[in-house]
């Protein structure tokens, strides 16, 4: 029987003669897992790893496995995992309302479904009316949830945080913060996130991994 969530089995990194990784667990449905570690300690080049974008230097072992489906050697854009990074990375050629098209299923969607979707996301969110802005007169806060809804609405089955919530200030940190975990909750997304701070940790809630 397929377990459900995300599941690191045996997984080990290297880089040359420094083992820079070694996990072996599995994070449910709406679970969270806190990787900690300084910088330099591997948390980033575990998340290439998972995603499919590890450098070639690096050498790997182990398995990923997502609902019970080994995803090890799958390209990176048919894994189905999410991924929030500490810059929100919107396209800047694009107002709001498409950069939250890019991550609906165009080839399934009609344009006027598509554009309900996109103004449900954004009043889901609190920003209902900002399809036609562009990306630039948007706060960080604002734009920190217009990357969530955007990774949200390419329907992943996991969710990977990259110290997301870095380069905020400290209120919009604790809502933003509060938002991702909440709706990853609801979703039932198995979250894997690294930081090296500990509120975040906290916040979070669930299992911490320390790398030394």
């Amino acid at each position: 029987m397929s377990r459900a969530g995300l599941t690191l089995e045996r997984v080990a990194i290297r880089h040359g003669t420094r083992k820079l990784v070694e996990i072996d667990t599995h994070v449910g449905p709406g679970e969270t897992l806190t990787v900690m570690g300084p910088s330099g300690s591997g948390k980033s080049t575990l998340l290439s790893f998972l995603i499919g974008s590890l450098d070639p230097s690096f050498a790997a072992q182990g398995r990923v496995l997502l609902d019970g489906t080994d995803i090890t050697e799958t390209s990176p854009e048919y894994r189905r995992i999410g991924i929030l990074l500490q810059d929100d990375l919107l396209f800047p050629h694009l107002s709001v309302g498409e950069n939250l098209a890019f991550g609906l299923d165009t080839t399934r969607l009609p344009r006027a479904r598509r554009r309900e979707q996109i103004e449900h996301a954004l009043d889901d969110i609190g920003l209902s009316g900002f399809a036609n802005r562009d990306p630039a007169t948007l706060s960080g806060g604002q734009k920190a949830r217009i990357a969530l809804m955007r990774m949200l609405l390419s329907e992943p089955k996991a969710l990977l945080l990259d110290e997301p919530f870095s380069r905020l200030d400290a209120q919009r940190r604790a809502q933003i913060r509060e938002l991702v975990f909440e709706r990853a909750r609801a979703k039932g997304l198995p979250v894997l996130l690294v930081t090296h701070d500990r509120e975040d940790a906290i916040a979070a809630g669930g299992r911490v991994h320390s790398l030394d």
